[in-house]
């Protein structure tokens, strides 16, 4: 085979790593390969001292890369969505095949780059944009090729993670591990894009198009951050039999696609409930396999370098394949992916865990399980406490059945217009995971 010759554009933490595993492993690559691969030029706006690139032609202009007809495959790791998709079009334009760990740009403009790269007759390659170093694209596209894909969850950002774990283990509050988070590089500054779930809603959206053959439609995913739990919920959930983690979810269902990240209630046997700290999990459960769980570090320089790589070695692979033989992007034929209709968070069934503060009288509980039958709710457990010293309201959590969303809200607004309640209901949705 021809050697294949690859630009890197961008040179941070995942281009760095993705640059000293070319190096570092370059003979056992070149064999998996079957040719040589090697680096003909690097786009970067500055140096990084954790790789050499002394040895590489180094530009500061990222297009000099995408029009480089030296360049066969476009390596972005430059992340945003403006600049890096501008570069990644023209590089399609020039023919050449791209790899990305760009999960903003997948989920909102993946539609319009396949495209431009189906019409070329080139390869876009992403399994570094979700979960990091774990090959779960790969697992879906190919692996499970067999299956009717029936849900999947996932644990697909390490910073909600970090800060859950640490509030259960140690029971701090959000705020506090937050800041330790960011102290320790795992959330940046501005941190919307992690606590609010933003970036597992990229992820997710990403998954579901793989699992369920439908194109990317990020503005259809709901999304809930995890900034309203309480240390208290982290401790009234493991007495419940049970742990928090912010999961991104996608489900067939006979109404349609299941499309939602939030903080969810999982049981404490679970595999996926005991995956801890800024490591990544997706459970993903098919009608033929089961379900499996495919478990590792979901960022970070080397782990994500590892996909990039892996993906480099793929294309290297199909170059001399004529593109309607080469797997499909999103792993069904462009003639297959077709919309279906994705639930409103309203309609979607789920079963719920509510915590709110009442008067400690009798006949509260009585006015509670009132509202919550006439809609059609039961409770399936409770915690009630005893009032501390001095205070005249006492926590109350319920665990109810499966209900429809809008059911609860309804009955939840009903409660919290009940004098014996103060405040507002915080309620964490749950799942079983079977």
């Amino acid at each position: 085979m021809n050697p294949v010759r690859i630009g890197i554009c961008g040179l941070g933490t995942v281009g760095s790593g993705t640059v000293n595993i070319l190096s570092r492993n370059k003979a056992l690559i070149d064999a998996r390969a079957g040719c040589n691969i090697s680096i003909v030029q690097i786009g970067a706006r500055r140096d990084n001292p954790n790789c050499d690139t002394s040895k590489y032609n180094v530009t500061r202009d990222v297009f000099d890369v995408a029009n480089n007809p030296d360049v066969d495959v476009l390596v972005e790791v430059m992340g945003g969505t403006t600049v890096a998709k501008d570069l990644i079009l023209k590089a399609i334009e020039n023919g050449k095949h791209i790899i990305t760990a760009n999960k903003a740009l997948i989920a909102h403009h993946g539609n319009e780059i396949f495209a431009a790269a189906k019409a070329k007759g080139v390869t876009v390659a992403f399994e570094a944009a979700v979960a990091g170093g774990i090959p779960i694209i790969k697992a879906i596209r190919e692996g499970l090729a067999a299956n009717k894909i029936e849900w999947l969850a996932g644990i697909i950002n390490g910073t909600g993670n970090f800060i859950l774990t640490e509030m259960r283990d140690k029971g701090r509050s959000f705020a506090d591990v937050l800041a330790e988070a960011q102290a320790l590089g795992y959330a940046e500054a501005d941190p919307t894009f992690d606590v609010e779930g933003i970036d597992a809603a990229h992820k997710l959206v990403i998954l579901a198009s793989l699992a369920f053959g439908i194109p990317l439609e990020f503005n259809k995913v709901f999304t809930e951050g995890i900034t309203k739990i309480a240390a208290e919920d982290v401790t009234y959930a493991e007495e419940l039999g049970y742990r928090i983690k912010n999961l991104g979810i996608a489900r067939r269902t006979d109404k349609g696609i299941e499309l939602r990240v939030h903080p969810t209630l999982i049981p404490e046997k679970r595999l996926i409930a005991n995956v801890d700290g800024v490591m990544n999990a997706v459970l993903v459960k098919g009608d033929a396999v089961g379900a499996t769980l495919y478990y590792g570090a979901g960022a970070g320089a080397e782990p994500t370098g590892s996909s990039i790589v892996g993906d480099i070695v793929d294309v290297a692979r199909t170059l001399t394949a004529s593109p309607e033989h080469r797997v499909p992007y999103l792993g069904f034929g462009a003639d297959f992916v077709s919309a279906q209709p994705i639930l409103p968070i309203e309609d979607v069934e789920t079963a719920n865990y509510l915590r709110m503060s009442a008067q400690d009288k009798p006949g509260v509980l009585s006015k509670i399980a009132t509202i919550l039958s006439d809609s059609g709710i039961s409770i399936e457990a409770m915690i009630q406490k005893e009032a501390k010293d001095g205070e005249s309201t006492v926590p109350l959590i319920l665990l109810t059945n499966q209900v429809q969303d809008k059911k609860l809200a309804a009955a939840i607004r009903s409660i919290e217009a009940l004098d014996s309640i103060t405040g507002s209901v915080q309620r964490i949705r749950v799942e079983a995971l079977k």
